[in-house]
Formats: structure tokens, sequence, C-alpha cells
């Protein structure tokens, strides 16, 4: 019996790990930037890991960014970012990404589209287990999350010891017992914006390919 639970705890160990290593891409992509960028005319996906564009000194540095250290399964260097580059004819005016966010119930799927300097244009949830799923998904939450950029989220502690006064400090918790997951939502876009600022970094690097 015991040799029976412990396979069954390393088969869910395995596929937690698994399913945290894939990262955050889009369902349908084709529906999804339709529906953010509904005069699009198409997108260009790229796949990054913290490995490949800066290995552990980057670690470190989205650590330092964030303010928290970034978890061995769901943050790991091998975790591969999914960034969608939303195009209107040639031009790229847009971008969606999302990021994988442990939470209370389970795994959070955070995605949100930015302008091309990183401002929230929408936010929403891909995957949330919550009991309270419904009011963290109601515009009336998510709204809130429109139009901040990066340089609100450093002003916000995730460690909620030295938050600023600013937009993110205001935002309502929608809920009345799910605060982990309203904290871990907060934490899940500070650091989904971090990781487009490196993103677009090495987009520049490149020549902006």
């Amino acid at each position: 019996m015991r040799k029976i639970i412990m396979a069954v705890l390393f088969l869910s160990s395995f596929y937690t790990y698994a399913f945290a290593a894939v990262g955050c891409s889009l369902d349908d992509p084709d529906r999804d930037v339709k529906r953010l960028f509904p005069d699009s005319s198409g997108y260009k996906t790229t796949f990054i890991t913290l490995k490949e564009i800066g290995g552990e000194a980057l670690q470190k540095d989205v650590e330092n960014k964030l303010g928290d250290k970034l978890d061995l399964v769901y943050e790991n260097l091998d975790v591969g970012y999914a960034y969608y580059a939303v195009l209107k004819g040639k031009d790229t005016v847009g971008y969606i990404h999302g990021v994988n966010q442990k939470g209370k119930f389970g795994v959070l799927q955070l995605v949100v589209a930015t302008d091309l300097q990183g401002k929230i244009l929408e936010f929403y949830y891909q995957k949330i287990s919550s009991p309270e799923s419904a009011k963290f998904r109601a515009k009336i939450f998510t709204d809130q999350l429109k139009d901040l950029s990066l340089a609100d989220f450093y002003k916000y502690d995730v460690s909620g010891k030295n938050t600023q006064d600013g937009a993110v400090s205001k935002i309502v918790d929608p809920t009345a017992n799910s605060s982990e997951d309203f904290k871990a939502t907060i934490r899940g876009i500070k650091k989904n914006l971090i990781l487009l600022e490196e993103f677009l970094r090495v987009k520049a690097s490149e020549g902006g390919k």
C-alpha cells in the first residue's frame, strides 16, 4: 500500500512539473489574438527561456526586480515563455503573453495584452481553480489592471512589507476568502511584465526580428 501511495505521489509531482515547465501559451492563438486586437492582421510567436537569454544571472536579476525567489517548478530556468507579437500589416502593434503562477487551489494562468511600451490593455485568467473564480474573472476586477505598466508594479512589494502608495496598491481584492490567489495574481502579473521587459530587450538586441 505504501508503495502505491508513493507511486501516486511521484506521478502527481511529475505531471505537475511537466505542466509547469511547458509555460503558459494561448489555448487558441487565432481566436485570442483577434479577440484582444480586433484590427490585427496576424501574429508572430516566439518562445524563450531564462536559460537561453541570460541563465542564472538573469534569474537573479528577475528575482531582485520581483522582490521574491522564483519557484523551482513553475518558474525555473527551463520554463518556456510564449510571446505573441501582434501584427497590423508589417507593423507590430502590441504583445500578448502569459505566465503560470502558483495559486492556492492550483496553477493560475495569467494572460496580458500590452501595447509596445508594456502598458496593459487587457488582462484575463486563462485558467483559475479558485472557488471564487467568477469574481476574479469579472471585469470589475480585471479592468483595474488596465493602463498599468511595470513602473506601477515596481511600487508594489510582493512580500507585502514595503508597498508604496500607487495604482497597484489601490487594486481591490474582489473576493471574501481568496486573498492568497489575489496576492498570487498581482505577483504573477508583475513577474509577467518583468519578463516582457527582458523579451523586448532581447528582441531589440537582435534588431527587432
